[in-house]
C-alpha cells in the first residue's frame, strides 16, 4: 500500500492499480487502473497517466460509501444504548435522558464525521437537531457552537422536525424554513427536513413540511413502520408509545386511531425525494407504494440497528425483487456500536444469503448516492465523476466472486479519497 503522504491532487493524471476495481455498474475489473485528474475521474480500466500506475497492492478501490441514514449527534456514545433486544418506546426513554446532559453536539459530530471518513463513507445523510451552524453566517440558538466544515464529506443536513401540537408544529415549520435559508447554496451540503416519525409529527406538520419541500426542492427523510408499538399507535391509539407520549405531557389522542402507514407513504410521495428510514414492519399495502413511487422513494435499511433491537427478519431479498429502492444507514452510536457501512454491508451478507454481494455493494455505493440525490457525481467510478474512493485492503487475491472478498472479516479500509486526493489517513 502506497504511503498516502506521497499523493495529492493536481491536474496532472494519476493512475492507481489494484487487485480489483469495483465500478459498480460495470463488472469487477481483475488488477484494474483508475486514472484521474484534479478532482475527477477520467478513466476506468486505462491508464491515461502517461507514466505507470501507483500500485496501491492486494486492495480494492470502491467508489466512496454513502451512508443514507446517521445521527451523528450520539457520535460521543461508546456503546449503544439500553440493552440489545429492548423495546423502542424503552430505547427512547434512554435516548432522551442521554440527550439532555450532553452539551457539545458539535464534538460529537466532528468525531462522526472522522470515523466516518476513516471507514470509505464519502457522503452521508445526518438528522440534525443541534451541533451544525452554517459558515459565514451568524448561528441561531438551534446551531451555537456549530461546526462549519463538511471535513471532506458530501452531507446532506435532514433538520429535525417534531410537533404534535398546532404551537410546536408552527415553531417547527419556522425552523425549518431558516434552516433551508442557512445552507442553500453551501458548497458541500444539501439541506433537507426530517418530519421525525409518525408518532411525534401531527399529519398537518408532515403535509406543509412536504409542501415546504416542493417549494424548496429538497429532500425528506422520515422515520416510518419502525416497531410494532407505532403500528398499535396508529391503528388504535393504544400500547406503550402512547404511554410514553403521555409521560412527555404531548398526549393527543384525537391524533391517532384508525391510521395507516401507506397514508404517510403516499404524503411522502409528493416530495421531490424522499427516504423512508428503518420500514420494519410494512404491509403489502405499503410495499405496493414503495414500488410505484420508486423514483422519489427510498427506504433505508440499518441492518446492525436493526439486529440490536431483535426485530422480525427483515425482507430484504422480496423488497428488492417488488422493485423497492433501497440503501443502506448505520442510524447511530446510540443503537450501533461504530458508524462504518462496510460494517453494515458484511451484516447483510451475513443476514441475507439471498441477495448478491454485488448488489450489497450498490446499497452501499451508488443505491444510497440516488437516494441523496448525489447520483450524477459520486457512487459509482465512471469518467466524469468525482475521484470519491474507498481502498479496501482484501485477503484473498482472486475469487469467484470478488464482491465476497469485500465482506470478508479481514476486509478492512485502508484509505479514503475525496476530490481526487487522500483525506484518510
Amino acid at each position: 500500500m502506497a504511503n498516502s503522504s506521497s499523493l495529492a491532487a493536481s491536474d496532472r493524471p494519476l493512475a492507481l492499480r489494484a487487485r480489483y476495481v469495483f465500478p459498480i455498474d460495470a463488472p469487477p475489473l481483475i488488477d484494474g487502473v483508475l486514472t484521474i485528474a484534479g478532482e475527477r475521474i477520467v478513466a476506468v480500466g486505462e491508464n491515461l497517466a502517461g507514466r505507470p500506475p501507483l500500485d496501491l497492492g492486494n486492495a480494492a478501490i470502491l467508489p466512496g460509501l454513502v451512508n443514507a441514514h446517521t445521527h451523528l449527534e450520539f457520535s460521543d456514545l461508546t456503546a449503544p444504548l439500553g440493552q440489545r433486544g429492548m423495546s423502542l418506546p424503552q430505547w427512547i426513554r434512554q435516548v432522551l435522558a442521554a440527550r439532555g446532559p450532553r452539551q457539545d453536539s458539535a464534538a460529537a459530530i466532528r468525531r462522526g464525521l472522522h470515523e466516518c471518513l476513516a471507514a470509505g463513507t464519502t457522503a452521508l445523510g445526518d438528522i440534525v437537531t443541534s451541533g451544525w451552524s452554517p459558515p459565514a453566517t451568524r448561528a441561531d440558538e438551534s446551531y451555537d457552537d456549530g461546526i462549519a466544515s463538511h471535513e471532506n464529506v458530501h452531507v446532506t443536513l435532514f433538520r429535525e422536525l417534531i410537533g404534535l401540537s398546532p404551537e410546536r408544529a408552527q415553531t417547527a415549520l419556522t425552523a425549518a424554513e431558516q434552516h433551508l435559508d442557512a445552507w442553500q447554496g453551501v458548497p458541500g451540503f444539501l439541506p433537507g427536513l426530517s418530519p421525525h416519525a409518525p408518532y411525534t409529527v401531527h399529519p398537518d406538520l408532515l403535509r406543509r413540511a412536504v409542501e415546504l419541500a416542493r417549494q424548496r426542492r429538497c429532500p425528506l427523510a422520515m422515520h416510518v413502520a419502525e416497531s410494532r408499538e407505532e403500528l398499535e399507535l396508529l391503528a388504535a391509539g393504544t400500547g406503550p408509545l402512547a404511554e410514553l407520549l403521555k409521560e412527555r405531557g404531548v398526549w393527543k389522542p384525537d391524533l391517532f386511531g384508525r391510521r395507516r402507514v401507506v397514508e404517510i407513504l403516499h404524503a411522502l410521495a409528493a416530495a421531490p425525494r424522499a427516504l423512508v428510514i428503518h420500514g420494519n414492519y410494512l404491509a403489502a399495502e405499503d410495499v405496493e407504494v414503495l414500488t410505484a413511487e420508486a423514483a422519489r422513494l427510498t427506504l433505508v435499511y440499518c441492518p446492525r440497528t436493526h439486529a440490536y433491537f431483535g426485530h422480525e427478519a427483515y425482507p430484504l431479498a422480496r423488497l428488492l425483487a417488488a422493485g423497492v429502492q433501497m440503501a443502506l444507514g448505520t442510524d447511530s452510536r446510540a443503537s450501533n456500536p461504530d458508524l462504518s457501512l462496510l460494517a453494515e454491508m458484511r451484516c447483510v451478507a451475513e443476514r441475507h444469503p439471498g441477495v448478491s454481494p454485488a448488489k450489497i455493494l450498490e446499497l452501499g455505493t451508488l443505491a444510497g448516492a440516488r437516494s441523496l440525490g448525489l447520483e450524477r457525481d459520486v457512487g459509482s467510478l465512471a469518467p466524469g465523476k468525482l475521484a470519491n474512493l474507498a481502498i479496501v485492503q482484501i485477503s484473498g487475491a482472486h475469487a469467484a466472486e470478488p464482491h465476497a472478498l469485500l465482506f470478508d472479516s479481514a476486509a478492512r479500509v485502508v484509505q479514503t479519497w475525496f476530490h481526487g486526493r487522500p483525506v484518510h489517513p
